[in-house]
């Protein structure tokens, strides 16, 4: 038979009526086993239970009722206190035996908290957000989050019925931090913060900062996921990675929105999953030839409508297509098929959802207080505080936990511009000087030069790329040069003057002809990547093939011409997905690409040309080796406006492997057209966008044309062309 153990003055009035309230913002000092001047008491709050036993070996004691909301306690033997558990009587014939969390010490050693404050923890990841851990042989989770302006945190969910009061968490003074271990949850656990802000206001409940999984939207949960140790089968690509992703080798990137790619006509429409994917996806770019795929943001995010450029959980890719095991294999299964993964990663701004980073202790903790500084105009979102240490501390956590946890090959970070200048898309009195006056966001420059040293120093081989609209200078050069640092930035002024210039009629493209020249006074200045991106099929820009110009013939030819361009241009390739089979509607992010076009012969045959494309780019030397040095780029001639005729050299660091290049963008076709080379030999024409093959009308060059000791364009040799109309047409040098 248990002992019951008289309750009246083991809890101070007020503490229990703070306890039953939910408004104690130190529960440990409470609840669980402490030292009284009469020896020791256990306390325990556990509403709608009847009766409360602790038990431990032989020995039994009954808790009494302290307060009527169901906080009991009861004086114990030292023994008992050291190592007891709980049974829980509910009165209706329940009974249940259960660990107290409140008598396992604190999780977080001293350095973890002197490193969290110091800025200096770069895998916050590994001790904040959620953990299934043992602790004392009792298996469970430990939760642990920053809100050091709280008044009380709590860990709700459907284990303890969303109930605030039963899992008020330990606060660490020094760091800020929140922390519990509760005993017998594990993977799979449904969980929010609940926190009590300045004041005693309630705030919604929040997601996990850095919670790996969550609830598939619109449900807004976080979910317990261990990310354990993974036998990755992927060690030949990591082991020649660093080769793969330099800026001497061959980039072509298929960008993708995991949603929209393909859908299963025999499920509703619904989207791949990420297994799914796996098979479909990395079969298709394999066979396609893109060395790398970027996706869209995988980050959780509440609005589909977004397409994750408005994420709420940095930490865990989406739910929407499976667990994050099925992210890991989706990763591993490209890198089987030699396709590198980079994704697009947001640190410029986050959105305003209730269960977000926004207000997240009741104050802005994340974000800048004045909206001058901390509220995006353009997206009403909210921008990150790099002037917090711990705010830039989690953003260079989250870059390393995607490379380590999913073995990320790169991160193309969206928006730089937005975060370079502090008068981005602001009038003029919407915005602050930094303290000397400029309009540069000296916190945004340092955070960015930091994040690319630690990406680059911790994972030697992957990449970063900037999306970076402006002139900024030096943004792919080293920071120890004064850039910074990223390893490529999308040349957005190329592709805004080539678009330009290929949606123009034939006839008027003569006045235009600087819009493709232009690009090449500055194409060195950066190492690029010249995208062809999702931004340019929407908001009702049409589709990349819906900006050609002519009948239908004619609008394929352009196409194949325009791509062969690019593809021959210096700079690695990004093409969004559906641009390469020629997609005619604008993207629409909720539906299916229309995969039915490629019954189509002239579908098709763009689909066939941009795998050419990518198996000669690959193959010669000469068209990436230098992609980002002036030395592997020399005009023939840039100024046949009156043709609408451009024609280069590609060099390889052998300079005498060399392609040449002729692109005509007229509707005729120029017979004897003489193009000046360097070298003697026989030029082999190893790619002609219009052959039939393409649904092109089939002229060409017989297989290519021998130097003629012609002296033309500067050079002593040259050759007698052939141009198709509409048509680009690469030549190698042999021998």
């Amino acid at each position: 038979m248990a002992k019951t153990s008289t309750p009246n003055g083991l809890v101070p009035k007020s503490d229990a009526a703070a306890i039953a309230g939910g408004t104690h913002g130190n529960p440990f000092a409470v609840l669980g086993p402490h030292r009284i001047k009469s020896g020791m008491t256990i306390r325990t709050f556990q509403p709608h239970v009847a009766r409360v036993f602790a038990i431990g070996g032989a020995a039994e004691v009954e808790l009494g009722r302290v307060h009527p909301e169901g906080l009991f306690a009861a004086a114990v033997d030292d023994a008992l206190a050291g190592s007891y558990r709980l049974r829980l009587d509910y009165g209706d014939g329940r009974v249940e035996v259960v660990e107290d969390p409140y008598r396992y010490p604190p999780v977080l050693g001293d350095l973890d908290i002197h490193l969290l404050v110091e800025g200096t923890h770069l895998r916050t990841f590994e001790k904040l957000g959620a953990h299934c851990v043992t602790l004392d042989g009792a298996v469970g989770v430990h939760f642990a989050v920053w809100a050091p302006n709280a008044e009380r945190v709590s860990v709700v969910g459907d284990f303890n019925g969303w109930d605030g009061r039963r899992h008020a968490m330990r606060l660490r003074h020094n760091a800020g931090v929140w922390e519990i271990f509760i005993p017998g949850l594990a993977n799979g656990t449904h969980y929010k913060y609940e926190v009590i802000g300045k004041g005693g206001v309630l705030l919604p409940l929040k997601a996990d900062p850095y919670g790996h999984f969550a609830e598939v939207p619109p449900k807004t949960a976080s979910v317990v996921w261990d990310l354990a140790a993974r036998a990755w089968a992927d060690g030949p690509w990591m082991d020649r990675r660093a080769a793969r992703n330099d800026r001497h080798a061959p980039i072509s990137i298929y960008e993708v929105h995991l949603a929209s790619w393909r859908r299963n006509p025999d499920d509703g429409g619904r989207p791949l999953s990420y297994l799914e994917l796996a098979d479909q996806l990395s079969d298709y770019v394999k066979d396609m030839g893109f060395t790398h795929v970027e996706l869209l943001p995988v980050h959780e995010h509440p609005f589909s409508g977004s397409w994750g450029y408005q994420p709420v959980g940095l930490f865990a890719p989406t739910s929407r297509f499976g667990t994050p095991e099925d992210f890991r294999t989706l990763v591993e299964r490209l890198h089987q098929n030699g396709v590198g993964v980079i994704i697009d990663w947001v640190a410029g701004h986050f959105p305003r959802d209730g269960h977000g980073l926004h207000y997240f202790d009741g104050t802005h903790l994340y974000e800048h207080e004045d909206p001058r500084l901390g509220l995006h105009k353009d997206w009403d979102t909210y921008i990150y505080n790099y002037g917090r240490t711990e705010v830039v501390n989690f953003l260079y956590a989250n870059a390393l936990y995607w490379m380590e946890e999913y073995h990320i090959d790169g991160l193309r970070v969206d928006a730089v511009a937005s975060m370079l200048y502090l008068d981005y898309s602001r009038k003029s009195d919407e915005w602050i000087p930094n303290r000397y006056g400029g309009n540069e966001n000296i916190e945004a420059i340092d955070f960015l030069r930091r994040m690319n040293e630690m990406v680059y120093a911790e994972h030697p081989g992957t990449m970063t790329i900037a999306e970076e609209s402006t002139a900024w200078p030096m943004v792919s050069r080293p920071t120890w040069l004064g850039g910074l640092g990223f390893g490529f930035k999308w040349n957005m002024g190329w592709m805004h003057d080539t678009l330009r210039y290929i949606s123009k009629e034939p006839i008027h493209r003569r006045y235009h002809h600087d819009d493709l020249t232009f690009g090449l006074l500055y194409a060195f200045h950066e190492n690029f990547v010249l995208p062809l991106s999702h931004d340019e099929v929407v908001h009702g820009k049409g589709s990349i093939f819906g900006r050609m110009p002519g009948d239908r013939w004619q609008r394929f030819a352009n196409l194949r011409a325009y791509y062969a361009f690019m593809w021959t241009h210096p700079g690695k390739k990004l093409l969004f997905m559906g641009s390469e089979f020629a997609q005619e509607a604008e993207w629409n992010y909720d539906a299916s690409l229309d995969w039915h076009l490629l019954d189509d012969p002239l579908h098709d045959g763009v689909r066939r040309l941009v795998r050419d494309l990518n198996r000669v780019y690959r193959t010669e030397p000469a068209l990436y080796q230098l992609d980002c040095d002036p030395s592997g780029f020399a005009w023939i001639d840039c100024n046949d406006r009156d043709n609408s005729v451009l024609t280069y050299l590609r060099k390889a660091q052998d300079q005498e492997d060399i392609c040449v290049v002729a692109c005509s963008f007229t509707p005729v076709v120029r017979d004897g057209y003489r193009v000046g080379v360097p070298h003697p030999g026989f030029y082999r024409e190893i790619l002609n966008t219009d052959s039939e093959w393409y649904g092109g009308s089939n002229i060409h060059n017989d297989g290519g044309r021998q130097a003629e000791e012609v002296p033309w364009h500067g050079h002593p040799y040259s050759l007698n062309l052939t141009l198709p109309p509409l048509a680009t047409c690469v030549l190698k040098r042999e021998g």
